[in-house]
């Protein structure tokens, strides 16, 4: 089942002092890459965010893949770093409608787009809010708001 349009978006500060951080801002792709970098109690204060966060670099491996994200997919981080992310990770969005934007909006210069998936790990009728947004130094945020 969709998110509503007006739903409100999970927003947090994921550390003390750091800047709320919302699946919808305009600047997520900044936000999250100046997260990266910040020390957090459990480890990188992307991991306290209330939605997925998987860092796909220029080459389309995963590098790094937040503790929401294993917790809530059901997948372990240490087996997900590293992968091939369409071809090992997530075959099923290897697809016009997710991969094909991505590559076209990376070629216009910049990638902010969103889709809504149906399929988890461990739940395949779950719904996810995708978004993938341009991350610095190449490559992207791959951001999932699970319902």
């Amino acid at each position: 089942m969709p998110i509503p349009d007006d739903a409100p978006s999970p927003t947090t500060a994921p550390v003390p002092g750091a800047p709320a951080v919302s699946f919808d801002d305009t600047d997520l792709g900044a936000r999250l890459d100046a997260l990266l970098s910040l020390p957090s109690a459990t480890g990188s204060a992307l991991d306290a965010l209330p939605f997925g966060v998987i860092r796909v670099d220029a080459a389309g491996r995963v590098a790094y893949y937040s503790a929401t994200e294993s917790r809530q997919s059901g997948l372990r981080a240490h087996n997900a770093v590293g992968l091939d992310f369409f071809a090992q990770l997530a075959p099923c969005m290897n697809t016009p409608r997710v991969r094909g934007r991505i590559v076209e909006a990376a070629q216009r210069g910049a990638v902010d787009i969103e889709v809504g998936h149906t399929g988890d790990f461990a739940d395949p009728d779950r719904f996810l809010r995708v978004r993938v947004v341009s991350a610095g130094g190449g490559g992207y945020w791959h951001c999932h708001l699970r319902e």
